[in-house]
């Protein structure tokens, strides 16, 4: 009950302004629309682009006057949840951008097959084909938002005076990554052995597909137990929002490396070993599923603990 009455308490001095986590929101939304006015022949669908950022900009505004009508915590945390679902949004527009360039995965899958002698990505699942292997990897993979989720609900109910700095690392981190997925255009094993053939990635032969993922947006079924009850939330994931986009670094090891942090953060033992957890399982799935090459994966894990240092210094209280 002390919680309840907490959540929808008054404040006695409440935010005037936008929040850190809006103006990355508003900074991102900003870039990209320059982007989509300098390159708007070239876009598939320019006045979906331009029109949402338009929505975005007014759902912002309006949850700020919402916030300003009740200042509480409960209406600055669907400040804060509102834009954690744009999320879902922002994901797929990158394509419309990094489409525009040359595909780079014959590069990275060259390098892999130099590190490896072979693809991980392509042999992980191959030899690790258990049901009981594959429902793991799926749902590593599939707690992904959850994942995030936790993290933030906790803060919010346990460490509210670092909530609105926890969004704001975890947002900003989000957009650090969209901005690298427009301008280095990897798609993932999924996309690419699709394209080339799986044969062909089999003998080691890696074409450059230039602009194939402007006009395909083919990629393999997910590999593992069909029957399974993660197997299929991903393949639901993947129909309902995947693009050939977003490859290197994992966002999905980024992100969860941050959430960690976080997590370790809070001294609570238990929150950080059940996420440790799927936090093990979601970076190893990120390959078995063919989501992403081993260095994506790599490069994922140095990127969130980069970005966690940098953006906590930035938002320092």
């Amino acid at each position: 009950m002390k919680t309840i009455k907490e959540i929808f308490k008054i404040e006695q001095k409440p935010r005037r302004g936008l929040i850190a986590m809006e103006w990355v929101v508003l900074a991102y939304l900003a870039l990209t629309l320059l982007m989509a006015l300098f390159t708007y022949t070239k876009l598939a669908n320019p006045q979906a682009l331009i029109g949402g950022r338009l929505r975005i900009v007014a759902i912002i505004i309006a949850m700020w006057i919402v916030y300003r009508l009740v200042p509480c915590r409960f209406t600055m945390l669907c400040r804060v949840v509102v834009q954690m679902l744009l999320l879902s949004w922002w994901y797929p527009d990158t394509y419309e951008f990094n489409r525009m360039f040359p595909n780079l995965d014959h590069i990275f899958a060259t390098a892999e097959q130099a590190m490896f002698g072979f693809q991980p990505a392509l042999t992980f699942a191959r030899d690790w084909s258990s049901p009981i292997v594959s429902e793991l990897m799926d749902m590593g993979y599939a707690m992904y938002y959850p994942m995030i989720a936790v993290v933030c609900f906790y803060y919010f109910f346990r460490r509210y005076d670092e909530f609105e700095r926890c969004a704001f690392v975890i947002i900003a981190a989000f957009f650090i990554y969209y901005v690298v997925f427009i301008f280095l255009p990897v798609t993932g094993p999924t996309y690419y052995y699709k394209a080339v053939g799986v044969d062909q990635i089999a003998k080691g032969v890696f074409p450059n597909v230039q602009d194939y993922f402007n006009h395909h947006q083919e990629c393999l079924p997910t590999p593992g137990w069909s029957k399974g009850l993660f197997y299929n939330l991903v393949e639901g994931a993947k129909a309902a929002g995947e693009r050939p986009t977003a490859a290197f670094p994992s966002s999905h090891v980024g992100i969860s490396t941050i959430c960690m942090l976080f997590a370790w953060r809070t001294k609570d033992r238990r929150l950080f070993l059940i996420l440790l957890f799927v936090f093990v399982f979601l970076c190893l799935s990120t390959v078995y599923i063919q989501a992403h090459y081993v260095i994506d994966a790599i490069a994922g894990l140095v990127s969130g603990v980069v970005l966690y240092y940098a953006l906590m210094y930035f938002k320092r209280d």
